[in-house]
């Protein structure tokens, strides 16, 4: 698709402009909103940050998940039926991690405006009943890319692992089967996308997260087995769809925390790979897996399938230098093939609409650093 240079994305996330806020704030309070207003405000709003990745040297863009509230993952709440929410808790889980530096996570979640969240409970048969809230995402970016000369659109969705990491079942006999209803019913929300001529990115960052939360002091076969049973689901809901315009991006979680109990990409790199997704936008900037480049130098990218390697860290307000980029590309482009890699940043920046990781003109800085370092790296590639 890029033919001699290699092409830019992201992961879909964006810092949101304090106007979207306001209406989001509104409508989450219940306030009386004008919907036709709203609707109007987003379509411009998503127009102009498609102009803003544009100007970036953003290649394949994203609305910036401006349609999406509460987060990347619990938007889709909104989106199902026979789930519901209950026992409202607080955010984040006792993991490993922050079990070994409680003193720093009671200092910094209550800096992280994250909305509560309880356990969703299967009461019934689940459905998707998100097919207006969709359109709208699926309008707006194709509105907002019309004029412009960007090489493709995407979408992030998120997948059934993510949807529901924590879950009751009232209704499906086991968890196979009720990860595997969820995922008939997300598959409308995947195809969906996929049938307006975008690209679909399934978000699954979750399925890591988990493995610090709940797996790091078991045997790591007992978390292969989990994960293995919800990549089945995820196959289930991909079956028959175009692998060439679906992405499946995972990461450790979009905290900017130490993440040292984080399970080793090497030890879930043949299961991942099994993902029947075109390409795997995978963490590989932050400094905590910026070494697990080397993985790609044993593990087999499966034929016809790409690399979107975070060359760029939602974690840190620096800036990556153009020939850090460029470095990072270069080194994994000549395991894999040239051909085979688009640049792409470790995780969104904002985790939610409350929640940006860095500053927004920091973000979009970080963009311009990726084009110009993707430039270095084709020429680089490239040279006869």
């Amino acid at each position: 698709m890029s033919g001699n240079r290699i092409l830019t994305t992201h992961v879909g996330s964006l810092a949101r402009p304090e106007g979207l806020l306001d209406w989001m704030g509104a409508i989450e309070k219940h306030v009386a909103v004008d919907d036709a207003a709203f609707d109007a405000y987003l379509a411009k709003a998503v127009a102009e940050v498609v102009r803003q990745q544009e100007k970036a040297g953003v290649d394949i863009v994203s609305d910036g998940e401006f349609g999406k509230f509460r987060s990347w993952s619990f938007y889709v709440i909104d989106r199902l039926g026979g789930i519901e929410e209950r026992a409202v808790t607080t955010p984040g889980g006792q993991g490993k991690d922050q079990k070994k530096f409680p003193e720093f996570y009671a200092q910094y979640f209550p800096t992280q405006k994250l909305p509560k969240r309880g356990v969703f409970t299967c009461v019934g048969p689940v459905t998707y009943k998100g097919q207006a809230a969709i359109k709208r995402d699926i309008d707006h970016l194709k509105a907002g890319m019309a004029g412009t000369k960007v090489a493709g659109g995407f979408l992030p969705v998120v997948a059934p692992a993510s949807a529901v990491p924590s879950h009751a079942n009232e209704y499906y006999k086991n968890d196979e089967e009720f990860f595997f209803a969820l995922a008939d019913a997300l598959r409308e929300e995947y195809k969906a996308v996929i049938d307006a001529g975008l690209f679909v990115q399934i978000d699954d960052a979750f399925l890591p997260y988990m493995y610090d939360v709940a797996f790091a002091d078991q045997p790591i076969e007992n978390y292969r087995k989990w994960v293995a049973m919800r990549i089945a689901a995820l196959n289930h809901a991909l079956r028959g769809l175009p692998e060439e315009k679906i992405r499946y991006h995972l990461c450790w979680g979009s905290f900017n925390t130490p993440h040292t109990t984080d399970v080793a990409l090497s030890a879930i790199v043949d299961l991942v790979t099994t993902v029947k997704a075109g390409a795997y936008c995978l963490e590989m900037a932050n400094p905590r897996h910026e070494h697990e480049w080397r993985v790609w130098e044993k593990a087999k990218l499966p034929e016809g399938r790409k690399l979107i390697p975070g060359v760029i860290s939602h974690a840190t307000n620096i800036v990556e230098h153009p020939e850090l980029v460029a470095e990072r590309l270069v080194r994994l482009a000549k395991i894999v093939g040239r051909e085979n890699i688009l640049a792409g940043t470790d995780c969104g920046f904002a985790q939610t609409p409350y929640t940006p990781r860095v500053h927004p003109s920091i973000m979009w800085a970080k963009l311009e650093a990726l084009a110009e370092g993707a430039a270095i790296a084709s020429k680089e590639l490239w040279k006869k």
